[in-house]
């Protein structure tokens, strides 16, 4: 299903290592058990434990980017606040999400949040609040791409767009 929203994903390819370190302790175990197929439930069940990893702990994130993709911008906003509130008071979830949530990619949950909530003010019309969050971002994670690339079109924008007369 092809979303309007664009979406932006960076991986991080190092972390795979991790999950393949991870995988073949899972195989070897199986390989206690069943030795004829350790592959398939080792590849089974690291994929479920994956899978629910990825889905029942960053949920508010994954209900935002719904949201966010059926156009539903001021719920998806209250959305990524509380991913953004939850991985900011569970840091070491999101820091070493490679391992706690089997997630290889380069970009923070808290990042990815306060980008998303620019984008939505963005969508909404409220370029005010959507340029506040881009620049909290870029305060918290100045080397973010996504923050600096929508603060420079913001700025292109306002520079080039007509003066209004007061």
């Amino acid at each position: 299903m092809s979303s309007k929203v664009p979406t932006v994903r960076q991986t991080n390819w190092i972390s795979i290592i991790p999950h393949l370190v991870i995988m073949s302790v899972i195989i070897l175990i199986w390989h206690q058990f069943n030795p004829e197929k350790a592959f398939l439930f080792g590849a089974m069940t690291y994929l479920a434990i994956s899978f629910s990893l990825r889905n029942l702990i960053p949920k508010d994130h994954r209900n935002g980017i719904k949201k966010n993709n059926a156009e539903n911008f001021q719920d998806a906003i209250q959305d990524f606040e509380k991913s953004y509130a939850f991985f900011k008071k569970n840091e070491w979830i999101d820091k070493y999400r490679f391992i706690t949530l089997l997630s290889s990619s380069k970009i923070s949950y808290r990042e990815m949040a306060l980008a998303n909530i620019g984008f939505c003010y963005s969508q909404i019309g409220d370029g005010i609040k959507s340029k506040e969050y881009y620049e909290r971002t870029l305060k918290e994670f100045p080397e973010s791409g996504l923050a600096k690339s929508a603060l420079k079109m913001i700025n292109t924008m306002e520079k080039n767009a007509p003066q209004q007369c007061i």
